[in-house]
């Protein structure tokens, strides 16, 4: 493994956060959020419904469809005890959409919340789904680490998963929040655009656009793209180790059309990317590119957490797009289809994304890493200054448009 050194070391990337400062809940209005504008160190403020003020007319703006799904599921054993279940990523089927329409039964990556007290035995609840009534039975099959897998089965062949969450499952917040989930979560916490399930946790960048942003973005003739990055549990997961090389990324799972890569190679140079998942997104689109043209044949696409570091290439992003549309088109295939681990940290080398939309992040985090990356170290002058001019922090928080 190739990577620079020194090694990076998380206790830089720490800032006071006061629990006031982080928003529990969204403003009534999406847009009304406040918009930090970073363009070339320099910082203004705006509100967010004036976002198409602030970025060129001939960008393309990308954003992540995804739909968070109710994945939280709580059971009570006849004890009383109560086992929660919190669905992370499909296993059998391992496709997201092939899962939430199964029928009769599904196999998922859980996180298991007071495993001890599920020893041995089918968790059941009863449901009554629009489809009709059911019994839902969860089994515990086997275990690796935090991660478990669980079989759900119920008896009804006219439910599908996804309805069989939507009944009985609960949408997960994000934890730092400290409350529980309240119905109109449902609404704040998914995007006006996402309609592709499978996330655990929202795109929140995304968060604060409405159909009038919209407008605005149409009327100044800048276009729009979507791709899909299914969230999962953890963009939570707190960096432990003292550097951010001991940190091992989290897989997740992305879909990008032909279109969309047709779309980024005519407006290479110009690409703005709503929040962290769509940036890991269109950068792992880069090397997926880079390992088609060194491995043509290539089918299995895992973007590793190193790969950046450790295939050093001068190719343009067009050129490794280009390889991506023409694999596509020898195989028939309208849609690409990977995971990806990649880590962005500072001294990565932006191929595709050349401005972000985002919102404040966590200390010590990945996310931050990431943006301390595209801002070329610059992390701390934002954040000072969103923190002494009273922005609001987090998944429910204000948002900055970074033009380095």
């Amino acid at each position: 493994m190739n990577i620079p050194t020194p090694p990076i070391l998380i206790s830089d990337f720490d800032y006071p956060l006061p629990d006031e400062r982080i928003a529990k809940f969204p403003l009534p209005r999406r847009d009304a959020s406040k918009l930090l504008v970073y363009r070339q160190g320099q910082i203004t403020e705006s509100r967010f419904c004036h976002l198409a003020d602030f970025l060129p007319a001939d960008c393309l703006l990308v954003y992540n469809n995804t739909r968070v799904i109710q994945a939280r599921l709580v059971f009570h054993k006849a004890t009383g005890a109560r086992i929660e279940v919190f669905c992370l990523e499909p296993a059998s089927p391992a496709d997201y959409a092939l899962s939430l329409g199964s029928t009769g039964s599904c196999t998922w990556k859980c996180m298991v919340g007071n495993l001890k007290k599920w020893k041995a035995g089918a968790l059941v609840q009863d449901l009554d789904t629009p489809a009709g009534p059911c019994r839902l039975e969860a089994t515990l099959l086997s275990s690796e680490g935090n991660t478990h897998e669980v079989r759900f089965a119920w008896d009804n062949p006219g439910v599908h998963f996804a309805q069989v969450l939507e009944c009985a499952g609960e949408l997960p917040i994000p934890p730092y929040l400290h409350r529980a989930t309240e119905e109109s979560d449902k609404v704040t916490y998914q995007t006006v655009y996402s309609h592709i399930e499978g996330s655990v946790a929202a795109p929140t960048a995304g968060l604060h656009f409405t159909a009038e942003v919209f407008d605005s973005l149409r009327a100044k003739g800048i276009e729009t793209e979507e791709l899909t990055l299914h969230v999962g549990a953890g963009t939570f997961q707190p960096v432990k180790s003292a550097t951010a090389e001991e940190h091992p990324m989290h897989a997740e799972v992305i879909e990008v059309s032909r279109a969309a890569i047709e779309h980024l190679i005519r407006r290479a140079g110009h690409v703005v990317a709503v929040g962290t998942t769509s940036v890991r997104t269109l950068e792992s689109l880069y090397y997926i590119g880079l390992h088609l043209l060194r491995q043509p044949g290539e089918t299995d696409f895992r973007i590793g957490q190193w790969d950046p570091y450790e295939m050093p290439s001068d190719t343009p992003a067009t050129e490794a797009l280009q390889a991506i549309v023409r694999h596509m088109e020898q195989r028939g295939i309208d849609r690409i289809h990977a995971s990806t681990r990649i880590m962005i940290k500072p001294g990565y080398r932006f191929r595709v994304v050349n401005a972000i939309i985002t919102n404040f992040h966590q200390p010590k985090s990945t996310l931050l890493l990431l943006v301390s990356a595209f801002v070329h170290g610059d992390w701390r002058t934002i954040y000072d200054y969103a923190l002494a001019h009273d922005f609001r922090f987090l998944s429910y928080g204000d948002s900055s448009l970074l033009l380095p």
